[in-house]
């Protein structure tokens, strides 16, 4: 087991998530860098891994447990979906900067929600946590890496 499996690993769910949205971040970034720099592939990589992200989280959203923050959480990964579609097709930064402006809002919520102590004791008494997540053994990405079959 690599260093990076170790530490994800050693993630409570929430943590997992915060995990999934930094990588959004990172690829939003990436694929802003290859549009200033005029990288076609690069930018159309960097999307599709955006896009990757996106598609796990939403097939992990529970409607029936969730109500509606599942509802608003699938909304929100529908709309940075085609903001990122606009963005790449566009070869607009800007779209892209208003994705990672928008993830990382988001993103801030569930890290506060990560240190919560009261979703930190749901998570050791086996209740669950906000949005019902839960986390099934890791699974391996298309690249290699690991990540986490969670549930929100």
């Amino acid at each position: 087991m690599n260093y990076q499996q170790q530490a994800i690993a050693g993630m409570n769910p929430v943590e997992l998530i915060v995990a999934l949205y930094d990588g959004m971040v990172r690829f939003l970034y990436r694929a802003v860098d290859a549009i200033e720099t005029r990288d076609a592939p690069g930018r159309r990589t960097a999307i599709a891994r955006v896009l990757e992200i996106l598609m796990h989280l939403q097939s992990r959203l529970r409607m029936d447990i969730g109500g509606n923050s599942a509802k608003a959480l699938s909304e929100f990964y529908t709309s940075i979906f085609a903001l990122c579609l606009e963005g790449s097709r566009l070869e607009s930064a800007d779209r892209l900067k208003e994705a990672i402006r928008c993830v990382r809002d988001v993103r801030d919520a569930w890290s506060v929600a990560a240190k919560d102590p009261e979703v930190l004791r749901q998570l050791a008494n086996g209740e669950g946590a906000p949005m019902h997540v839960r986390m099934p053994a890791a699974a391996p990405m298309p690249d290699g890496t690991a990540h986490s079959s969670w549930t929100a």
